[in-house]
């Protein structure tokens, strides 16, 4: 019994261990998540090809970035990625106009063309619409199902374009490997992330989160500016 006693004490303390652990390596991951967000977006709209036209970036109602999205083979499969979501906001709730804060969501199952062979894909996703934003309040959107994804358009093709901006619920971007340009994605689910959202906001439902009703945190004003400076 002596030694069930020592074995269960050791074990007791380890569990112990690991729960303190737990949250701690869970915020790591989440600042982690914001920083590479911010860097994401950073790098994408300074491509040498111009990024995401300002005409397309301006009238986009959420930006979603999913940083190093993890896939394998030639446009078949994918594996997950974890990433982050901010929807435009007019001035109230205390606050000025600009981005909410970003609600943390996950990207899985989802199957992409023109990437052969790329292992890891910066992606930006811009949700258009109040319908579009609307879909992502729900705990599991289907994409292609709930919404479609649609390649966006580049340069001066996005001149050529810009009723895409009216018609279109979500426009999908990808930086592999140096290239940039529009991407289809074709299946794949978003879901929320409702540990790391937990951990940040408490309680917030997302729609609190995205309508400017829970505080941007100081942690995402990297990210924040960005998109104040690129998308106003």
């Amino acid at each position: 019994m002596r030694g069930f006693g020592r074995s269960w004490g050791w074990g007791a303390a380890l569990a112990l261990a690991a729960a303190g652990l737990a949250p701690r390596a869970l915020a790591q991951k989440a600042l982690l998540r914001l920083q590479r967000s911010a860097e994401a977006f950073h790098a994408i709209m300074d491509a040498p090809d111009g990024g995401i036209p300002d005409v397309i970036l301006k009238h986009a109602q959420c930006v979603m970035i999913v940083p190093g999205y993890k896939k394998a083979g030639f446009g078949f499969g994918g594996e997950m990625g974890k990433g982050v979501v901010t929807c435009r906001l007019e001035a109230g709730h205390g606050q000025p106009a600009g981005w909410s804060a970003p609600l943390f969501v996950s990207l899985g199952g989802a199957s992409f063309g023109l990437q052969i062979g790329a292992e890891e894909s910066d992606l930006v996703m811009l949700i258009m619409n109040k319908r579009g934003e609307m879909s992502l309040l729900r705990d599991r959107v289907s994409l292609g199902g709930d919404m479609a994804v649609t390649a966006g358009p580049v340069g001066r093709d996005a001149d050529a374009r810009t009723d895409l901006r009216m018609r279109a619920k979500m426009l999908a971007y990808s930086r592999s490997r140096g290239l940039f340009g529009g991407i289809m994605i074709k299946g794949g689910v978003i879901q929320q992330d409702r540990d790391s959202n937990q951990w940040m906001y408490r309680n917030a439902t997302a729609q609190q989160i995205l309508n400017g009703e829970v505080a941007r945190p100081a942690q995402a004003n990297t990210l924040l500016a960005e998109l104040n400076h690129r998308a106003g």
